[in-house]
């Protein structure tokens, strides 16, 4: 996957936005944890709990998908995970690039008396993202027809397999598809996983298909300026070795007002750590950047450091209004220049609205806390036949 192709990083972040981008993620790595005991393996060592991961608190369901993080015992993130259910004992976890074989090594350590094993898919599934509004559209295109892209898909709903043709989900060359309604731009779309020999095919196949409708290939730098400004963390950047709490996304903890919910490895740590470290998101002023690990300040003191530094190039200000280029009230011809984003870790909490100056070894750059980034996100819209 390079940084960019020849479009340009501008072009890729803003087509997602508008019509559709294609990801090359098969540098990511997945893992099966199945057996009888895999449901109590993954309660003990996810972050989230089971029994409440979906909305409204249902638990954990055959075709369903949560996100949380697997900590070591001091607390610190060893990697953030999607884990899809495929049954009550074959679980899909989808961990970073690289990071099959720790994580794997690590739920092995925490279930050595459990009747479970785990295969590292490494080399035998490949990921390739569809992202934005147009992604159903031309994923129906590509695919034999099938019941199940009729119905909705709920978010973090999944349906098929990538290698059980029986499970029904086809490409029309007849490679099996598992299709996953998740993503890493905060905009609708899906993550496909597939068999190697089916990759490059299904690669081409929606290029083709998507060809007049704006879909293009997009790399590493408009993924990173997405998943910014839709406020998604970075493993092993904006969380990593430090205790996972005090950030945005508290959602991957079992968090209660009493405490947590469950008893999960590292929560000891988490439990002693609260209060002593914070990690916000921020907003700047226009489209100018810092580098990750400059200073941050406060009425000329040091305290933190920036953790991810972006510009989302979908958004600017209108009036002092923070709005996207696909925002119902944008100005007719609305064109934005883009605003700077990104995550802040420091040592004492800080007020929403707030402003701190970012300072590396070029500027000082005074930017605003804020609760949110990149409005009028797709994520969780509606299925689009609906």
């Amino acid at each position: 996957m390079p940084l960019w192709y020849k479009t340009g990083p501008i072009k890729e972040h803003r087509a997602v936005l508008t019509a559709a981008g294609l990801f090359d993620t098969s540098h990511m790595s997945e893992l099966v944890v199945e057996g009888p005991d895999a449901y109590e393996l993954l309660q003990n060592t996810l972050t989230k709990d089971l029994r409440k991961a979906l909305p409204k608190g249902a638990p954990l369901e055959p075709g369903r998908a949560t996100y949380g993080f697997f900590l070591k015992e001091n607390g610190h993130v060893l990697d953030d995970a999607i884990v899809m259910m495929q049954s009550r004992d074959t679980y899909l976890v989808v961990v970073n690039a690289g990071m099959g074989a720790p994580v794997k090594e690590h739920l092995l350590s925490y279930g050595s008396d459990l009747d479970v094993a785990i295969n590292d898919l490494t080399g035998k599934c490949c990921k390739i993202d569809l992202q934005g509004p147009k992604a159903l559209t031309l994923l129906k295109r590509v695919l034999q027809p099938t019941p199940k892209l009729e119905k909705s898909i709920p978010y973090f709903g999944f349906v098929g397999h990538f290698d059980h043709l029986q499970e029904g989900v086809l490409t029309k060359d007849g490679y099996g598809v598992l299709v996953s309604r998740t993503g890493y731009t905060g905009e609708f779309g899906f993550e496909l996983f597939i068999r190697p020999d089916g990759c490059l095919p299904l690669w081409t196949a929606l290029l083709e298909a998507g060809e007049e409708d704006g879909l293009i290939p997009c790399g590493l730098g408009a993924r990173d300026s997405l998943r910014a400004g839709a406020r998604l963390p970075l493993s092993h950047q904006d969380i990593g070795e430090w205790p996972a709490i005090g950030h945005p996304w508290e959602f991957a903890l079992c968090k209660t007002a009493d405490g947590f919910s469950k008893s999960f490895v590292g929560v000891a740590a988490l439990t002693e750590a609260a209060g002593k470290e914070f990690t916000y998101t921020f907003l700047g002023e226009n489209g100018r950047k810092v580098e990750a690990g400059s200073d941050v300040l406060l009425n000329d003191k040091v305290i933190g450091t920036v953790l991810t530094c972006a510009t989302d190039m979908g958004i600017g200000a209108v009036e002092e209004k923070v709005i996207s280029m696909v925002s119902p009230d944008a100005p007719e011809g609305f064109t934005p220049k883009g605003l700077s984003c990104g995550f802040v870790k420091v040592h004492q909490p800080l007020e929403d609205g707030s402003t701190i100056v970012l300072r590396d070894k070029r500027r000082e750059m005074p930017v605003r806390i804020v609760q949110d980034v990149r409005p009028a996100r797709t994520a969780r819209m509606l299925w689009p036949s609906a």
